[in-house]
């Protein structure tokens, strides 16, 4: 699998620095990047990771350095620590901001929330229950897509993502 260079990051800057005015991403590893289909449509490449196989695709490297030129990228998976050290080399994607989300009350939903602090945000990922994806429905800081772990992300979610960013929730100013 051939893997484009991934753009550097934009060098710190005073407050109008566009890396902190762009949305986060937070996305999924498993059933996302790693479908779970043994034989998701696509081209994919068989690796051993920790004695697991992980299906990972130059395609999706592809889509992630586009997305990356709108979002800030951010691992939100039960890989954590092991996101940066094992999937993003095989996706030629630099060490990304983790969200520590493995195992807690609340599940992914709540330490994404934290996370995001108010910044705009998208969240890409095969288990977003029911109830979160409702609630947030109407609003624009925030667009959660639920994808088929079998196919895992697809190209209909990045041009949705593309599309249709979040953006900064703001009131309306009083004259």
């Amino acid at each position: 699998m051939q893997v484009r260079p991934f753009p550097p990051k934009a060098p710190p800057g005073g407050p109008a620095d566009p890396y902190n005015d762009r949305p986060l991403l937070y996305l999924d590893i498993d059933g996302v990047l790693n479908p779970v289909c043994p034989r998701p449509e696509g081209e994919f490449t068989a690796h051993q990771v920790h004695g697991c196989s992980v299906l990972i695709s130059a395609r999706h490297a592809d889509w992630l350095r586009e997305l990356a030129q709108v979002y800030e990228l951010v691992w939100a998976s039960t890989w954590e620590a092991y996101a940066n050290r094992c999937i993003a080399p095989l996706l030629g994607l630099p060490d990304l901001p983790v969200v520590p989300v493995g195992r807690q009350p609340g599940g992914d939903w709540l330490p994404i929330v934290r996370h995001a602090a108010g910044r705009p945000f998208a969240w890409v990922d095969d288990l977003i229950p029911e109830a979160v994806l409702r609630s947030s429905a109407a609003r624009r800081d925030r667009l959660l897509l639920r994808v088929d772990p079998g196919q895992g992300l697809r190209r209909d979610h990045v041009n949705r993502l593309l599309g249709h960013p979040p953006v900064r929730f703001s009131l309306p100013r009083r004259g």
